[in-house]
C-alpha cells in the first residue's frame, strides 16, 4: 500500500520524536548526565524510546553522557533497532533474565527502570506464570540490589517500576476518570489476574521497600500507550487495526466497540516516565496518559479508516465480529481514563500530541514496520 501524498518517513517520525523527547526532558536528562542507567526489558515496546532517547540526547549535548545498559533475555532475538545501536559507546547490551538475581559483576547503577513484563493481554494470558515472575520475582531481585547499593554507600538516585492502569480493573462509574487514590475493582482469579494482580503486588513491594528501607522507588501507571516500537504483532487494539489496514483488509473489531479509552502517544508517555524517575516522590504512583479525548473503540477504528483512506487509498471498513476466545473480553474494563492532576502538579507533566496526529504518526511507522515476530 503506497502513500498517496507526501508523508514523513518512519525514520523521520522516529527522529522527530526523539528530538521532541530530548527537548522536553532537558532538565531531567541533565540530572541523569554522567550517570549509569539500567533499563530492564529494554528490548520491548517501551524500551524502544526509553533506550534511544537518552542516547540521542547524548549526541546533541557536550556534557557528560548518560550510560545506558539494557538487560533482556532476548527470547525472540535482539531487535534490529538495538542491533543498529551496538556501536554506540554509551550503550551496553546484556543477556539476562530478571527472574534471576542481578549479576554479581554488575556496575553500580544510578538509575533503574523495570520495564520487563508481558503487557499484551493475548500473550500474558498464554504465559501467566512468566508474567507474574517478571512483575514479582524480577522486581524483588532489583529491589534487593537497590538495598545492597545503599548499604554499600553507593545509593541509587532513582528507581521506576512500571505498574499499569489495569490495577484499577473495571472502575465504578463514579471513579471515571480514575485518580491514583482509587483502590480498584479487580478480579484476583480471572483470566487477566496474572497481570493485574502481579502489578498490584509489585506496587506493594515498591511502597514497603521505599518506606522501610528509605529507597527512591517510584511507580508509573500507564494508560494505553501507542506509537513507534509497539509491534504490529502485539495483538493490542491499535496494532491489530494497523495490521488489517496494511494487509488491505477490513478492520475487524472483536467487540461491539462501546468500551472507551484515552490513548497516549509514546512521546508524551516517555516524557512522563522520565519525569517520575528523576523527580517523583519515593513510594508514590503516578498516572501517565492523556485525560482527553475518551473515545469508544469503534470511533477509534473509524478514525483509522479515515486516516488510511486519506493517506494510503485504503478502502476497507469496520467489521464487528465475536472472538473465538471465550475469555477475550472477560474482565476487560468498560472505561479507562486517567486523572493526571498529580503528575501535572508534582512533575510538570503535560501531554501535547493530539489523537489524530499521534494515530497518523503511528500508521506511518507501521507502514514501514509491517513484519514482526510474536510480541
Amino acid at each position: 500500500m503506497i502513500a498517496n501524498r507526501r508523508l514523513p518517513t518512519a525514520e523521520d517520525i522516529v527522529t522527530e520524536d526523539l528530538s521532541d523527547i530530548g527537548t522536553r526532558l532537558a532538565a531531567e536528562f541533565g540530572r541523569l548526565s554522567g550517570k549509569k542507567l539500567l533499563v530492564v526489558g529494554g528490548g520491548g515496546f517501551l524500551g524502544y524510546y526509553l533506550v534511544q532517547a537518552p542516547l540521542a540526547w547524548n549526541r546533541l549535548n557536550k556534557g557528560p553522557a548518560i550510560d545506558v545498559t539494557v538487560y533482556d533475555n532476548w527470547i525472540r532475538g535482539t531487535p534490529s533497532w538495538l542491533n543498529g545501536l551496538r556501536m554506540d559507546p554509551h550503550l551496553t547490551l546484556v543477556t539476562h533474565d530478571i527472574t534471576n538475581p542481578v549479576p554479581s559483576g554488575a556496575p553500580d547503577f544510578d538509575f533503574i527502570i523495570h520495564a520487563a513484563s508481558i503487557a499484551s493481554p493475548v500473550y500474558y494470558r498464554k504465559h501467566p506464570i512468566e508474567t507474574m515472575d517478571a512483575n514479582v520475582k524480577g522486581l524483588r531481585h532489583l529491589l534487593e540490589y537497590t538495598l545492597k547499593l545503599k548499604k554499600s554507600g553507593k545509593p541509587l538516585s532513582g528507581f521506576l517500576f512500571y505498574s499499569t492502569s489495569e490495577i484499577y480493573g473495571d472502575p465504578t462509574p463514579e471513579n471515571i476518570p480514575t485518580p491514583e487514590t482509587y483502590r480498584g475493582h479487580v478480579s484476583c482469579t480471572g483470566p487477566r489476574a496474572c497481570y493485574d494482580e502481579s502489578k498490584r503486588y509489585g506496587e506493594t513491594l515498591c511502597v514497603n521497600f521505599a518506606r522501610q528501607c528509605d529507597l527512591p522507588i517510584t511507580m508509573a501507571r500507564p494508560f494505553n500507550n501507542y506509537g513507534p516500537g509497539l509491534k504490529i504483532s502485539d495483538r493490542r487494539v491499535l496494532p491489530d487495526f494497523a495490521r488489517d489496514v496494511f494487509a488491505g483488509r477490513d478492520i475487524v473489531m472483536l467487540s461491539d466497540g462501546s468500551a472507551t479509552r484515552t490513548f497516549c502517544y509514546i512521546t508524551d508517555a516517555i516524557v512522563g516516565y522520565y519525569k517520575i524517575l528523576a523527580n517523583g516522590r519515593k513510594g508514590e504512583p503516578y498516572n501517565i496518559g492523556t485525560d482527553r479525548p475518551e473515545v469508544p473503540i469503534v470511533q477509534l477504528a473509524e478514525s483509522i479508516v479515515k486516516l488510511a483512506a486519506k493517506n494510503w487509498d485504503y478502502t476497507g471498513r469496520v467489521v464487528k465480529q465475536i472472538s473465538a476466545d471465550k475469555d477475550y473480553l472477560v474482565d476487560n474494563p468498560n472505561c479507562r481514563c486517567p486523572v493526571i492532576d498529580k503528575a501535572r502538579r508534582e512533575l510538570g507533566y503535560e501531554p501535547t500530541v493530539s489523537l489524530e496526529n499521534g494515530l497518523e504518526r503511528a500508521l506511518i511507522w507501521y507502514s514501514a514496520n509491517q513484519c514482526a515476530g510474536d510480541a
